[in-house]
């Protein structure tokens, strides 16, 4: 299906219209049809620098077009040598015609990029990955997220995610944020590294992921083991839950064992991003000494 290409003055992807219901909105978004502003020095830095990700068009700024336009212009020609298609047009402009075309006190940094979002694998195409068992590579860790809604949450989960070495982050499909330029922010380059699969229903993921050999380890504050003390094995589903409701009665169901992050009075419980880093400290980091890449 053509599409109309932006204003130049403006460079905004194609507007929805008033009477687009959300099931059809995020329906468009997950089949990477409507482009979506990134912003920031990481996030567009490893956006371009990643060969499955389809660029439009690129928003340079003066300041960082003289911090960063050596290793621009490097990933640009990099693009233009594995396909000239998919090199974005390059519009130098000021700070404000950039935030022109972003949310309201988005931090841009000087640098926006118009691209698609990324087209992820399905479950069985990870599971399928080297290293799924665990049994020769050490421990293999799948974050699955129980209807977390805040983009900020999710992309600061997957920046965990890339830092300590898991394999992939899990959400549903509803309740959940679709790629956007504030969970990509938040992210700091991780989307391009670590898949971001939605999935229509949690519990059977997770059956799915027991068939394959991995151990469902709940977080709640409530469990009586801590995290310390258990033994999940060489592959693992660490899942967490919205922090206001948790965990859902299915989703805890589905857990093989629950665990908890000990805290200090007065705080009794961690939000959902730090949670998530504490614990894939505790299960990668120490085991990989500095936390890195998963093999």
């Amino acid at each position: 299906m053509s599409e109309r290409k932006p204003p130049r003055s403006r460079g905004r992807p194609r507007p929805v219209g008033p009477a687009e219901k959300p099931a059809k909105r995020r329906a468009r978004y997950a089949s990477g049809e409507t482009p979506i502003w990134l912003y920031g020095a990481h996030t567009v830095i490893e956006a371009l620098a990643n060969p499955r990700r389809r660029c439009r068009r690129l928003l340079l700024g003066p300041e960082a077009a003289q911090r960063h336009g050596p290793r621009i212009d490097s990933l640009l020609a990099a693009r233009r040598t594995r396909d000239p298609a998919e090199v974005p047009s390059l519009d130098p402009v000021t700070r404000e015609d950039i935030a022109r075309n972003l949310p309201e006190g988005a931090v841009h940094q000087g640098l926006a990029l118009l691209a698609r979002p990324l087209a992820q694998p399905d479950l069985r195409a990870v599971l399928a990955g080297p290293g799924t068992r665990g049994a020769t590579e050490g421990r293999v860790v799948i974050v699955v997220l129980d209807q977390v809604t805040d983009p900020q949450n999710v992309g600061a989960v997957l920046r965990s995610a890339a830092a300590f070495g898991a394999r992939a982050l899990i959400t549903t499909r509803r309740h959940a944020p679709p790629e956007s330029g504030s969970l990509a922010k938040a992210a700091s380059g991780a989307l391009e590294h670590v898949p971001y699969l939605q999935v229509g229903n949690l519990a059977r993921a997770l059956e799915t992921l027991k068939t394959a050999g991995f151990w469902c380890l709940g977080l709640s504050g409530e469990a009586e083991q801590a995290l310390a003390e258990a033994d999940p094995g060489g592959a693992l589903a660490l899942v967490l839950g919205a922090e206001d409701t948790g965990l859902r009665r299915l989703t805890r169901e589905a857990c093989d064992v629950m665990a908890r992050l000990p805290t200090r009075p007065p705080i009794d419980a961690l939000n959902v991003s730090n949670a998530a880093a504490a614990a894939l400290y505790e299960l990668l980091g120490r085991i990989r000494g500095t936390g890195g890449p998963n093999p």
